[in-house]
């Protein structure tokens, strides 16, 4: 089964609105049904849970009835942080098969395309990890954070912008967090780097992303 789970559980803080920024609306619809809607129409989509801060799970709740998604099966109350609301998905979908994919998507990434989707579950296939990834097309300076000073100039060749989604075997990414809960220094802004700091001997397969697969963060971005 390849389960997508839609990461809506943020506050959307820097973007200085009344409400979190996968509740706002662009093109008449809000930016997370945009996302569940591409995950609804992707063939090689079997199910659907959406991760909601737990003061907008009622509200979320609402959206979901108001809608015909015939995939969405869960909404799942997320975390203080980002990777908690991952984590949580994780423990609902605990007793799931051991042959489940789990593809997790940012809600702020509302222009995910069918193409994007179709090669990461293709990928699926064959690895045990995905990532979507973007070619820099700015030059990238390693920057010494007590200085304020370029400590190095990466090759722009090997750099990529992540995207999502990130898209794991499920009992691969669930063995990955349960090592890094048990370190008393972790903190994650992505699944892929906890599965590449936990479970090093995992390869992560990378497929091309798209400059529309923006993440929506500030004002300018809507």
């Amino acid at each position: 089964m390849n389960l997508a789970v839609v990461l809506a559980g943020g506050t959307g803080s820097r973007m200085g609105a009344d409400r979190p920024k996968q509740f706002l609306t662009v093109r008449d619809r809000m930016v997370v049904e945009h996302a569940i809607d591409a995950f609804e129409q992707a063939p090689g989509i079997d199910s659907i849970a959406v991760v909601v801060h737990p003061d907008w799970l009622d509200f979320m709740l609402q959206v979901a009835s108001r809608n015909t998604w015939s995939k969405l099966a869960r909404v799942i109350p997320g975390g203080s942080e980002r990777y908690m609301s991952s984590v949580n998905a994780l423990r609902a979908y605990a007793q799931a098969p051991a042959d489940t994919n789990i593809i997790f998507h940012d809600a702020a990434r509302p222009w995910v395309s069918q193409d994007i989707i179709a090669n990461v579950v293709a990928a699926l296939q064959q690895a045990q990890a995905v990532g979507v990834g973007a070619p820099s097309t700015d030059t990238v300076w390693q920057v010494d954070p007590a200085t304020r000073t370029i400590a190095a100039v990466p090759d722009r060749a090997t750099m990529f912008r992540a995207q999502t989604p990130q898209a794991f075997r499920l009992p691969v990414i669930a063995e990955a967090y349960r090592r890094a809960l048990g370190d008393p220094s972790f903190h994650a802004t992505d699944d892929c780097g906890v599965l590449l700091r936990y479970c090093p001997e995992v390869p992560i397969r990378v497929v091309p992303g798209s400059e529309q697969n923006i993440k929506i963060t500030f004002p300018q971005d809507l």
